[in-house]
């Protein structure tokens, strides 16, 4: 967990986020939802190429196949949807490593600043357009480390990452269908260099 430049890729972040979303779910809905945002993720990767980083086109190769950065099977993620892991084993093996350390920071956090945060989120964005979701992301990210979540000892950085994903993880356990916009909000919200 100590570099997160890491997660400058939208394809990094995004698993990050996918890896720390699918811990401990038990819920049906929220499993389907989550099993239909690997099977995005899975065909973004695969067919768009949209996630590949600038030095690569995102092209075919001569070969008529995807450049080998994106082929490899991502069992490690996530075993019921074949997603797709960075060609370096080590580096799929860095991003699960950060998604554990932001659900070991998530499993610190003061409960009741967490509770009421995911119910003031859940509250705005049930009565709200999802263009503004990362407004209300910002702001009970922000409201909560105000109020002191008594990890002061830990990076700024790190707690609210883990915060703001605790925060979508706690809303989409209450409201399934909302999984695949908050995916997209807590993506550009941990990783706005990415966002596209």
């Amino acid at each position: 967990m100590d570099d997160l430049r890491k997660l400058t890729s939208r394809q990094n972040a995004s698993l990050v986020i996918f890896s720390f979303l699918q811990v401990d779910y038990t819920l049906p809905d929220y499993d389907e939802e989550l099993f239909s945002l690997g099977e995005k993720l899975k065909r973004d990767i695969n067919c768009n190429g949209s996630w590949i980083d600038s030095e690569d086109d995102g092209g075919l190769e001569t070969d008529g196949h995807l450049p080998s950065s994106i082929s490899m099977s991502l069992d490690d993620f996530q075993p019921s949807v074949q997603l797709h892991r960075p060609a370096d084993h080590a580096e799929a093996a860095v991003l699960q490593e950060v998604a554990a350390g932001l659900r070991e920071i998530a499993a610190q956090l003061e409960y009741n600043v967490v509770a009421q945060a995911t119910q003031n989120l859940s509250k705005n964005i049930l009565s709200s357009h999802c263009k503004d979701w990362k407004k209300y992301l910002s702001q009970e990210v922000d409201k909560a480390m105000r109020q002191g979540v008594g990890l002061e000892h830990l990076p700024q950085e790190r707690i609210i990452m883990a915060l703001s994903l605790t925060l979508v993880k706690g809303v989409c356990q209450q409201v399934p269908r909302l999984l695949k916009d908050l995916f997209d909000v807590a993506l550009q919200y941990i990783s706005p260099a990415s966002a596209r």
